[in-house]
């Protein structure tokens, strides 16, 4: 059997792990096929092929776009789309745009509320040159500053939604997220759906306005789902007759999260979709 994991960051986008090191704890835990998904880019698919290949490791590329359904956040994963489609790069350069502007906005929002934090402040929280800016790096940069005891209660205090930082402008929506995952011919996945701040049925009616535009599978297992949300989302995608996909997303190596955990392995349906078998 293939143990996989799909959700895996790195520094090219929020994570504090190089792709030498996802590689590395893949084979500790003998996970066999992996996918870094990094947020909002694709930009170290190719170092992570070129070292899975040595280590005899399968890697799918992958990224994880942040989407908003209004004020709601709603991450989509997308594995193995053709990066040379013109959509694709029209998209990404938005994106990249996008958080540009994203972060002058926040951290304009934040100067108002006493919280001083420069942009250059927050490029050198990036640990990698080719990874967007994104917002943990300006939870990195004011808890560094004094304004928070760690970047996570940054972020909780300043940055989530309600929040005097708060800004999700640019960002895509699910839907045109979708239609581009699966007009650049990848497999769309709705990532930790139990993370997502709706009830039950908001999530379910979510998926069903998803997959017209292109929605192929969901995130069931999951580092942070439950015995019951991994059985319900399973059964969830089952009734929608969707893929069924997991990932620890790990970000960092010393963090509470370990490539292979939980431990899933992907069936045939899931393979054949990612060109696997």
């Amino acid at each position: 059997m293939i143990r996989a994991d799909m959700h895996i960051h790195t520094y090219y986008s929020d994570g504090g792990q190089s792709p030498s090191d996802v590689i590395a704890g893949a084979r500790r835990a003998g996970v066999n096929l992996i996918s870094v998904t990094d947020h909002d880019n694709s930009n170290g698919r190719d170092e992570v092929r070129r070292l899975a290949l040595k280590a005899g490791i399968t890697a799918v590329d992958g990224e994880e776009i942040s989407a908003y359904d209004g004020d709601v956040k709603v991450h989509i994963l997308g594995y193995g789309m053709d990066y040379s489609n013109p959509a694709y790069e029209a998209f990404h350069k938005d994106l990249y745009e996008g958080a540009e502007e994203r972060t002058l906005d926040i951290l304009n929002k934040l100067k108002k509320v006493g919280v001083n934090i420069s942009y250059g402040e927050v490029l050198r929280e990036r640990k990698c040159d080719k990874s967007p800016l994104h917002a943990t790096h300006i939870a990195v940069a004011g808890s560094r500053k004094g304004y928070a005891s760690s970047p996570w209660t940054f972020f909780a205090k300043y940055l989530n939604s309600g929040t005097a930082g708060f800004s999700c402008i640019r960002r895509p929506s699910p839907d045109e997220t979708a239609r581009i995952i699966t007009g650049c011919g990848g497999v769309c996945s709705l990532a930790h759906p139990g993370r997502i701040s709706m009830d039950a049925d908001g999530v379910k009616a979510l998926i069903k306005r998803l997959i017209p535009c292109g929605l192929a599978g969901i995130e069931a297992v999951y580092s942070g789902h439950t015995f019951n949300e991994t059985q319900y989302y399973k059964e969830l995608a089952d009734g929608f007759n969707l893929l069924v996909t997991g990932g620890s997303d790990t970000h960092y190596a010393e963090g509470n999260r370990r490539i292979g955990e939980p431990v899933f392995y992907p069936d045939e349906r899931l393979l054949s979709a990612l060109k696997i078998l």
